[in-house]
């Protein structure tokens, strides 16, 4: 009996969060559907900066399960960002709460609505967000897909292709490819200010140096995860080769920086170095007034919507013809 409580307890710590950020997606999705509509009559300014502020909107309330509602300490690193910035955000890459990581540095700039993603091609299946999030990018993670020190198979074949390239072979990240990378900079060159190199850490996913695989989202929401450090380089337009053979090797190098760090993180024989990364670290908390009003605006709307006939059907239309729309439109782009 005490058992299953446990267990029931635990299980809720993650539901809450899961039925609001599903439950309000046909909200969300129904006003970025009027917002379109919309934009056959309003000046393509306007419509961006709503679109860009609903996305906002959105995202704040996954900061507020993700960060506000798990206590999690985020601990920051490096070139610490103060200004709002054009960047390519560049990141090792262990888990979907990655995703979020990137989120939680934008809120600290007020850019939060302009974050956008190079995806997996599959994540653009996704039920109702497939096609908005196909259409976003900035956020890309060189390693193509994600490190887990469980997934032995994985990183042999990283290693033993850097080995035949006669490039070091990396413990804690995998060989980066450049071909996203480079493509985006070289759309982007004019309009960037930096390249943002992050190296992200989940604290407690480890075990005397023995590193673990990273939370999931399920089981960071369950509060699995008591801290992330954060460190940042912040790379000048300037400094980056536009030259994709260059940018390789440079790209190559970043990588190599990165498992310097986390080999410093896990492994360092000196207890003072170990378990963080170095030079000073900023606590860095997160207020809830940048976040709890999208929870009460979107939980609120959604909530008034089901409470009529009309609406929910509508409610329930939106999920049925809305993914399949969304499909619809992949497709046909494909």
């Amino acid at each position: 009996m005490l058992l299953s409580l446990v267990l029931h307890s635990y299980s809720m710590r993650y539901l809450l969060p899961g039925v609001v950020l599903l439950g309000t997606a046909p909200t969300y999705v129904l006003a970025w559907g009027v917002l379109r509509l919309l934009s056959a009559c309003l000046p393509a300014r306007f419509y961006q900066r709503m679109d860009d502020r609903l996305y906002c909107v959105y995202q704040n309330m996954v900061l507020f399960f993700f960060e506000n509602y798990t206590g999690v300490q985020i601990l920051l690193y490096g070139d610490l960002p103060k200004n709002k910035e054009n960047i390519i955000y560049l990141a090792n890459h262990q888990s979907t709460v990655d995703w979020i990581v990137t989120d939680m540095l934008a809120i600290r700039q007020n850019a939060l609505g302009h974050v956008r993603y190079v995806l997996k091609d599959g994540l653009k299946w996704l039920p109702l967000y497939g096609f908005y999030l196909s259409q976003m990018y900035l956020v890309i993670f060189p390693e193509g897909t994600r490190y887990n020190p469980e997934r032995t198979e994985v990183l042999l074949a990283s290693q033993t292709f850097a080995a035949q390239q006669g490039l070091p072979v990396l413990k804690h990240v995998l060989t980066p490819r450049i071909k996203a990378t480079h493509v985006a900079f070289d759309s982007m060159k004019d309009y960037l200010d930096a390249i943002y190199d992050v190296t992200v850490i989940y604290e407690g996913k480890h075990d005397k140096g023995q590193r673990k695989a990273a939370p999931t989202m399920t089981e960071f929401l369950c509060k699995e995860c008591p801290k992330i450090h954060i460190h940042i380089d912040r790379i000048d337009k300037k400094d980056v080769p536009e030259e994709e053979a260059y940018m390789r090797r440079w790209l190559q190098e970043r990588f190599e920086i990165k498992d310097k760090l986390l080999l410093e993180f896990y492994d360092s024989p000196d207890p003072e170095r170990r378990d963080r990364f170095p030079g000073k670290s900023v606590h860095s908390k997160l207020s809830l007034k940048k976040t709890l009003p999208s929870v009460l605006v979107l939980s609120g709307l959604t909530v008034g919507m089901l409470m009529t006939e009309a609406g929910r059907k509508l409610y329930v239309n939106t999920w049925i013809y809305g993914t399949l729309l969304g499909c619809l439109v992949v497709v046909i782009k494909a």
